[in-house]
């Protein structure tokens, strides 16, 4: 006899789905799952209806914990145990999270490796920890909904996180038990699921406005391949900026002149969220504030609230015309504009947007749920379902990779923006005489100067056979990922000795800092191109010191005369001068350096002949052998 499974309405299993897979957006204010059932991908509710899971954890005493909603509810009066937004907090190291201030209301540790650790009443956490917890009730969440342990998850991350953040988010998955088929860029996820929803073809600007952090991102679709043109944004903006705005519009208002507390802030915040949110659909909202000394009643316009926050809008602009300018695009080429975000729900963010595109925005996915629909679309292609159209999805560098040069220059490897997953390698040497080991330093950024990008990763290569300096062949090989993961690997071509390492850093790069990397690449330009100069010219000028004092060590008394070597001598004392002399222009240097091998050529030839009579001494003319 055969059994019959029933199931509700518009829950019908679909016969050929043979695996189970979900999209998950890990969100700073809020996260979802979703995934694809019976051909249409849709997000997965709780038990209680809900979609959306605020992204807060709260610790007890007792070792139990809190998740969602009613941790969140418990933030107000219990802020050093329930922790909000550690989004913000992943991939970062202690000095990184303290440089956020009085806005976090939590004590910190540190681990061995320099990650921050939070201390609660059940011991001292790392972000990747609790970012787990929130994963595993998102998990649980749909394995009861699908009737069964998922077999991969695609995870959304914002198109700005760097490698180590982009580490510390499969990290997190690890713990939480689930098998990351890949991580997308929030971004590109969006237009994603609008690319498949409408099977429009073209660019399409995702404007990505969420509470932590702002991403602009360019796509090109054509014939079921998204290309990401360019990536932009700027990380001071978002919903908590917004909060933000109205708590200290409530402190002015209210004439409070003592020191706020990180507890009053945290419901200063919360509070400013609740009025924002109302101001979406409302022309204005009441407010009655009663915390410790801080008494407040009044009313806030929506007029009001846009004045506030209209500055930092405009800076959200601003970085979507640098994107543009990236890409290599005009505004009139952009085909669509998709809003991200729930910060995107803000009437004058929708109207700006409008205004500067030219064009309505799309808005027929929910802003809050798009970005989880267009990972579960990804998913259920990479689990090995099957669906109508497939999608290439090549994403890009957020900054350029290279490594450190003698005389502390960056040399770039691979750029920003640049399609991944990729490849590529470049051909280095030896500086030095004899020289049998490499230290290769692995670094992130868009500056000229090692000192001024941010150090990813330092590893040795041994085994070099000892020549002269700039004889040896040493290639260097970058692997970057689906995932935005680098590995780099480094190969003395005569010996094929190999060292390689997986860069896989504690913390890494805030968005701030990402954001200001990429500003000061702008600003300092000149500045930067000036240093590299300088550098350049030093360091030649240091080879050819280098070289005639070596040759004059050995070869100066026999093969110059004392006015000779004097010249040569003194030519040498001019260019030391030189490079004692900070002030030195790159011009400057590269002259002084012509003076020394002027002076030093006659003495170079002499050593060649010499060199050559040694090597035929005793040979008849027979012996020796004319290669044409």
């Amino acid at each position: 006899m055969a059994l019959l499974q029933f199931t509700e309405p518009g829950q019908s299993i679909d016969p050929h789905l043979r695996k189970r897979g979900a999209g998950i957006d890990l969100g700073t204010t809020n996260s979802l799952i979703a995934t694809v059932r019976a051909g249409q991908a849709q997000t997965l509710p709780n038990e209680e209806g809900e979609h959306l899971l605020p992204s807060v954890v709260r610790y007890l005493e007792d070792g139990t914990r809190e998740v969602g909603q009613k941790a969140l509810a418990a933030a107000e009066f219990d802020a050093a145990n329930t922790i909000l937004s550690v989004k913000r907090l992943l991939g970062r190291g202690l000095d990184d999270v303290q440089k956020l201030g009085e806005q976090l209301p939590y004590d910190f540790a540190t681990s061995e490796g320099g990650m921050p650790l939070i201390k609660t009443v059940a011991g001292s956490l790392s972000p990747v920890e609790i970012s787990a917890v929130i994963l595993q009730n998102l998990a649980k969440r749909a394995e009861e909904s699908l009737a069964g342990a998922l077999d991969g998850v695609v995870i959304t991350v914002p198109a700005y996180f760097d490698d180590a953040q982009r580490q510390a988010t499969k990290d997190a998955a690890t713990i939480a038990n689930l098998n990351v088929l890949r991580l997308i860029s929030e971004p590109t996820a969006a237009a994603l699921a609008y690319g498949l929803e409408t099977g429009a073809e073209g660019i399409i600007a995702v404007y990505d406005l969420g509470g932590g952090t702002f991403d602009i991102s360019l796509l090109k679709l054509k014939k079921g391949v998204f290309q990401v043109l360019s990536t932009g944004g700027d990380s001071a903006l978002g919903g908590d900026d917004f909060d933000q705005e109205i708590a200290r519009w409530i402190i002015k208002e209210s004439g409070y002149d003592k020191q706020i507390t990180r507890d009053q802030l945290r419901a200063l915040m919360l509070k400013g969220r609740a009025i924002k949110e109302t101001l979406s659909h409302s022309d204005s909202v009441k407010i009655s504030i009663h915390l410790d000394q801080l008494n407040f009643e009044s009313e806030l316009t929506r007029e009001q609230f846009d004045a506030l926050i209209s500055p930092l809008i405009q800076k959200s602009i601003k970085a979507c015309r640098r994107a543009i300018r990236d890409a290599e695009i005009d505004l009139e080429e952009i085909n669509n504009v998709v809003l991200v975000g729930g910060s995107t729900r803000i009437p004058l963010v929708q109207s700006s947007v409008e205004e500067y595109f030219g064009k309505k925005p799309l808005a027929d996915i929910d802003p809050d749920k798009v970005v989880a629909i267009g990972a579960a679309i990804q998913a259920n292609a990479l689990v090995g379902n099957k669906s109508d159209e497939e999608m290439l999805l090549l994403d890009v560098l957020p900054l350029s990779l290279g490594l450190e040069t003698i005389g502390g220059l960056a040399e770039k490897v691979i750029q920003r923006n640049t399609t991944i997953p990729v490849s590529r390698a470049q051909e280095f040497t030896t500086y030095k005489d004899g020289q049998t080991a490499l230290l290769i330093h692995v670094v992130q950024g868009e500056r000229e100067l090692v000192s001024d990008c941010r150090s990813l990763a330092r590893f040795e290569l041994r085994g070099i056979p000892p020549m002269v300096a700039g004889a040896a062949k040493i290639g260097v090989l970058f692997q970057v990922d689906a995932d935005g993961l680098l590995s780099v690997s480094a190969t003395e071509m005569s010996t094929g000795a190999k060292a390689m390492i997986e860069v896989k850093p504690s913390y890494g790069l805030g968005e701030i800092e990402i954001t200001d990397m990429l500003k000061a690449s702008f600003e300092y330009a000149k500045e930067d191109m000036d240093a590299r100069s300088i550098a350049e010219a030093r360091l030649d000028a240091v080879s050819v010191l280098d070289a005639v004092q070596g040759a004059l060590r050995l070869d100066g008394d026999a093969l110059l005369t004392n006015d000779e070597r004097e010249i040569v001598t003194q030519a040498i004392d001019k260019l030391q001068v030189c490079l004692d002399d900070e002030a030195s222009a790159p011009l400057k240097i590269t002259e002084v350096s012509k003076v020394l091998m002027a002076a030093s050529d006659d003495f170079a030839a002499r050593r060649m002949d010499a060199s050559v009579r040694q090597a035929l001494a005793g040979l008849s003319v027979d012996e020796i052998s004319v290669v044409d």
